[in-house]
């Protein structure tokens, strides 16, 4: 009778951590080294989350702040032009205010429609970018 081949079993066992906190294993750890270990390290994780909140407030409300601002200024802009093209007209330069007032609403819907299609752009780029990821 055939004696069955010589076997080996191998077992191979892999752990993925991820996270701002090491593995609870290696906290443990930590702490047999450094009784406090474990609570500064996660202390430092926390401090670290309330500051990048912060940095995001931060950036959020100066993205908004800038936008009012922005929308004030064109709204200056823009109405010192109608305003003009009105007394070009109310002068006797009727073609000139006209071609100003046209020039000036132009403008304004020419920003208007390059802001949409920019955010219709922005949408779509962070729509792939969670499909690719997600």
């Amino acid at each position: 009778m055939p004696q069955p081949p010589n076997t080996a079993l191998i077992q191979t066992a892999m752990r993925q951590w991820s996270g701002p906190l090491p593995q609870p294993e290696a906290l443990e750890r930590y702490n047999l080294i450094v009784p406090t270990a474990a609570e500064r390290i996660i202390k430092m994780a926390e401090t670290q989350h309330d500051h990048r909140i912060a940095i995001e407030k931060n950036v959020v409300d100066s993205n908004i702040s800038n936008q009012k601002l922005g929308t004030i200024l064109g709204f200056i802009v823009a109405m010192t032009a109608i305003l003009g093209g009105i007394f070009l007209a109310y002068e006797g330069k009727e073609t000139s205010g006209i071609a100003t007032i046209i020039t000036a609403l132009v403008g304004l819907a020419g920003v208007f429609v390059y802001g949409k299609m920019e955010q219709k752009k922005e949408l779509a780029n962070k729509t792939q970018a969670l499909v690719k990821t997600g």
